[in-house]
């Protein structure tokens, strides 16, 4: 069986910088109505950039959503019309300063789908060339490189949150490993 809503009407409730918030109103399968909030984002891209020594290149940046300093892979939100993997690029480049020669696509994932309508094209970056650093002018972060394994070792300790880094650095790894193909 699959399921479906088939939406009645929208209104948009509110405006942002990055994301608009809508209203829809949408009719159930089994015929009942219901309301749905949709959060309107213009998506982005995430980059799992590993070293020749297994260590993922990641920013840590303070999250004022949720009041902590923590440690992702780079990501950044993708400019209207822009191609992902020209954005993945760009915010590698940027947010690191590293490039990459050898690129594998690690495919599409929700990070909210309750909510959020953002598609995160995540992307694994290899074979890499260090160069200088330029985020953009609200960014504060710092880069580090860390140990694979000791991501792997984090992320099943529950010591990393971002669920953009835990998703992509698991593909990497997995597919690293031979595991997975893509």
């Amino acid at each position: 069986m699959k399921f479906f809503e088939k939406q009645l009407t929208t209104e948009t409730v509110y405006e942002g910088l990055i994301v608009n918030v809508k209203m829809d109103s949408v009719e159930l399968q089994n015929g009942r109505q219901s309301r749905r909030e949709v959060v309107e984002h213009p998506g982005g891209v995430c980059i799992v950039a590993v070293t020749e020594d297994k260590k993922v290149v990641m920013v840590r940046q303070f999250r004022y959503t949720v009041r902590e300093e923590l440690l992702e892979i780079p990501a950044g939100k993708l400019e209207p019309g822009e191609d992902p993997f020209e954005c993945a690029v760009r915010e590698l480049s940027e947010e690191t300063g590293y490039t990459a020669r050898k690129w594998i696509d690690l495919g599409v994932i929700y990070p909210s789908a309750g909510v959020y309508m953002e598609r995160l094209y995540q992307y694994l970056a290899l074979d890499l060339e260090q160069g200088e650093v330029h985020p953009d002018d609200n960014e504060l972060l710092s880069v580090e490189e860390v140990d694979l394994d000791e991501l792997i070792k984090a992320i099943m300790a529950n010591e990393m949150k971002d669920a953009k880094s835990i998703i992509g650095i698991l593909k990497a790894k997995s597919y690293l490993e031979g595991q997975i193909a893509i």
